[in-house]
């Protein structure tokens, strides 16, 4: 006998909430869109066929495809050498490698490009003059370093959950280790390659600060030069869509490569601990491999950052004048972007753990797009839509706010959505058997027990938010002068010294967030 069993409906008060987040992602991408095809056949064609966008897409491919190469080289080896060498103090340099993320990639340039050239660090600790880097190479190299955590987090976490079992069977067939590591583990890795992978492209391709600074036009540089230098903002408005096509590219491979991939155990019982590898020659190469990336990615940004401030030209105490007013006003953009991102991926997570379907599903992705789609394109988005409907909207504190909310939306569900699985929906039945209602019954039996990974999504918000460059380029009031924006417009005029200060305080809060994470990786 089949017992049809009816699927239960949605509370409104999550659903309405939910529906409004995807229609807040959606709607300035849909105008966006209406904006761009807004012209004529003639101009569309000659829009479409510059030779300026092959140049653009040419660049932007190239720098994304170095990325990727450069970081795998970087990670893989020391994702291997962290887990299963016997380095002493694996876990130690695990989290040195980590530190690399506290730094943004537009703070990263401005410590290389103030270490070079003539008083640069390097020329006063030397006396050489180190050209500084520009073009190309330059915006290669500050992506790869201040990028490659994202893929090496993903594989050492990867290397860590692989059974040995497979490479013994390997290795008691007669393959050497090489061997083994190319036909037995690399494949296993391919899911962490690819998420990493995924991280790191999305990132070069939404990159504003690295490629502004180290003057290499990319699409999104052209984006804003388009924007601020030109009435033409169709131009602007198709520049954009030819960047989420590239964006949607990258998602739709990611997904395709996944397809039908499975890779866990069959066998039975649990996976045995893996055993360290001795080095041997190996020893001092790969040490050097460590020693390279963490002077390169740490220790040189960190002195010069340290290097500039002390030697600040100006007032001090003017120069704490300006900082402390660039940190308020960040925070007052921050801070409530932080809290309606929590509110918005409150009901979207509470749908999609409590009430699974097709629906809930698309719906949560949705907040994902928001994630996805390159800054300046959702701000150019923001800007049409605000100016057409809601005009009173544009350039105020409310839009730059629920940029960051909706941008970040999908940093705020994921906290959220792992505490709700972490919670009985026993409590909640029980509290409505008690005679509450499924509000009340939530606030008194869930809330308490997701507090954590609320507290969660309102610092990983606060912090990105803080760090976030093109957004506020392009949506901040005028004269509403946040820390990445100082950094950015110093450094943009060789200014380091000036740039120091602001750089100092987005590292500090930069390294909060990579605490946070290590944190939650510890807990799991």
């Amino acid at each position: 006998m089949t017992i049809l069993r009816r699927r239960r409906a949605i509370p409104p008060y999550f659903l309405v909430p939910a529906l409004l987040a995807g229609t807040g992602v959606l709607l300035p991408l849909l105008y966006l869109l209406l904006r761009a095809l807004e012209a004529d056949p003639q101009t569309l064609g000659e829009l479409l066929l510059r030779g300026r966008n092959l140049y653009l897409l040419g660049n932007t491919l190239w720098l994304t495809l170095g990325v990727l190469a450069g970081t795998t080289l970087l990670a893989l080896p020391l994702a291997w050498l962290t887990t299963r060498s016997d380095l002493r103090g694996k876990r130690f340099l695990a989290l040195l490698l980590t530190l690399p993320l506290a730094i943004p990639g537009y703070v990263g340039a401005f410590a290389l490009l103030g270490a070079s050239g003539p008083n640069g660090l390097i020329h006063t600790l030397s006396g050489i003059p180190w050209p500084r880097p520009s073009g190309y190479w330059g915006a290669l190299g500050v992506l790869v370093l201040f990028t490659y955590p994202y893929l090496f987090l993903n594989l050492r976490a990867a290397l860590l959950g692989l059974d040995p079992s497979l490479e013994e069977a390997a290795q008691s067939l007669g393959y050497r280790r090489p061997e083994v590591f190319l036909r037995v583990v690399l494949p296993q890795l391919r899911p962490a390659l690819y998420a990493g992978w995924l991280l790191v492209g999305l990132h070069v391709l939404g990159d504003f600060g690295v490629v502004s600074l180290m003057r290499f036009e990319t699409f999104s540089y052209a984006i804003y030069l388009q924007y601020t230098a030109s009435f033409d903002r169709i131009y602007a408005a198709w520049l954009s869509l030819m960047l989420l096509a590239l964006t949607g590219s990258l998602l739709l491979l990611e997904a395709r490569l996944l397809r039908g991939l499975t890779l866990n155990r069959v066998g039975l019982g649990s996976a045995r601990k893996q055993r360290s590898s001795a080095l041997g020659g190996w020893r001092w190469p790969a040490l050097g491999l460590v020693g390279l990336t963490l002077g390169a990615g740490l220790i040189v940004p960190l002195s010069t950052i340290l290097y500039w401030v002390v030697r600040w030209p100006g007032d001090y105490r003017q120069a704490l004048e300006g900082v402390a007013q660039s940190l308020e006003h960040s925070a007052m953009a921050s801070a409530p972007a932080a809290l309606v991102a929590a509110l918005l991926a409150l009901p979207l997570a509470y749908i999609g753990v409590r009430f699974p379907s097709g629906f809930s599903r698309v719906l949560e992705r949705t907040a994902y797009l928001g994630y996805a789609v390159p800054p300046l394109a959702f701000a150019l988005a923001l800007i049409f839509f605000s100016l057409r409907g809601l005009p009173f909207l544009y350039q105020t504190l409310g839009l730059l706010v629920l940029a960051y909310a909706l941008h970040f939306l999908a940093e705020a569900i994921g906290p959220i959505r792992s505490a709700l699985y972490q919670a009985s929906p026993r409590l909640e039945e029980a509290a409505r058997s008690l005679g509450y209602g499924p509000l009340k019954a939530f606030a008194k039996s869930s809330l308490p027990l997701i507090q954590r990974g609320v507290l969660a999504s309102l610092a990983l918000v606060f912090l990105s938010s803080l760090k976030e460059l093109p957004l506020t380029f392009l949506l901040a009031p005028v004269g509403f002068d946040t820390l990445a924006t100082r950094i950015w417009g110093y450094t943009a005029e060789a200014m380091f010294a000036e740039a120091a200060p602001y750089a100092t305080l987005i590292v500090l809060f930069s390294a909060l967030l990579v605490g946070l994470l290590l944190a939650q990786e510890k807990r799991l």
